[in-house]
């Protein structure tokens, strides 16, 4: 299980966001699911998911637990029908904009699946997967678009991000979110990004 490092330890000097792949300003449980990226991998997309269990539902700590594989299957008929399934995402933002992290960036997370964005498959291998508490064409809390502002902006003081996308976007007739709901202007103004970082005819293009 990927452990988060001791945030009172000397390896986060005062005033930094991250220590070794962790945000600070996240509540931190580790995953197992997760491995080393590549060699050479380059850290340029974040994609953006939604997820909440069972569906529809929000408030609890299964998305937390199924990250964890400490999900019970036998709680919800739901959780049937994804037994067995190891999961995870470096970030989650609940509905309250509470922001949780489980897997170091510098790492991979497994969240994307089978992927294709920019002319490379394997998105695993150099993004950022964020998940929002959430159904695929609903939508989502201010508070959730508050968090997510600050948080892809520190990511890109730490990685070289280029490019921001739906799981829908880098799996196309595989995955549907986060969907018609997700307000992408919205994020572009947050943000201040030019058009070319998002998916194209989503966004402004005039820069911010």
């Amino acid at each position: 299980m990927t452990t988060p490092p001791d945030a009172s330890g000397q390896r986060l000097s005062a005033g930094a966001l991250w220590n070794e792949g962790w945000y600070r300003f996240a509540h931190c449980q580790g995953s197992p699911n997760f491995g080393p990226r590549p060699a050479g991998a380059q850290i340029d997309l974040i994609v953006i998911h939604s997820i909440s269990l069972p569906p529809g539902q929000y408030g609890g700590n299964e998305v937390q637990q199924l990250f964890a594989n400490q999900l019970d299957w036998n709680l919800h008929p739901y959780f049937k029908q994804i037994e067995g399934l190891q999961v995870s995402a470096h970030f989650y933002i609940r509905r309250t904009g509470e922001l949780w992290q489980f897997v170091s960036a510098d790492d991979r997370a497994w969240h994307a699946g089978a992927s294709s964005y920019r002319g490379r498959d394997n998105c695993n291998d150099d993004a950022i997967g964020i998940e929002l508490e959430g159904i695929e064409g609903g939508d989502f809390e201010a508070a959730q678009y508050e968090t997510l502002g600050s948080l892809c902006p520190a990511i890109a003081q730490r990685y070289p991000v280029h490019h921001v996308a739906g799981h829908e976007h880098i799996a196309p007739g595989r995955k549907a979110d986060p969907g018609i709901g997700f307000r992408w202007p919205l994020l572009q103004q947050m943000l201040g990004w030019p058009a070319q970082c998002f998916p194209g005819g989503l966004v402004s293009k005039c820069d911010s």
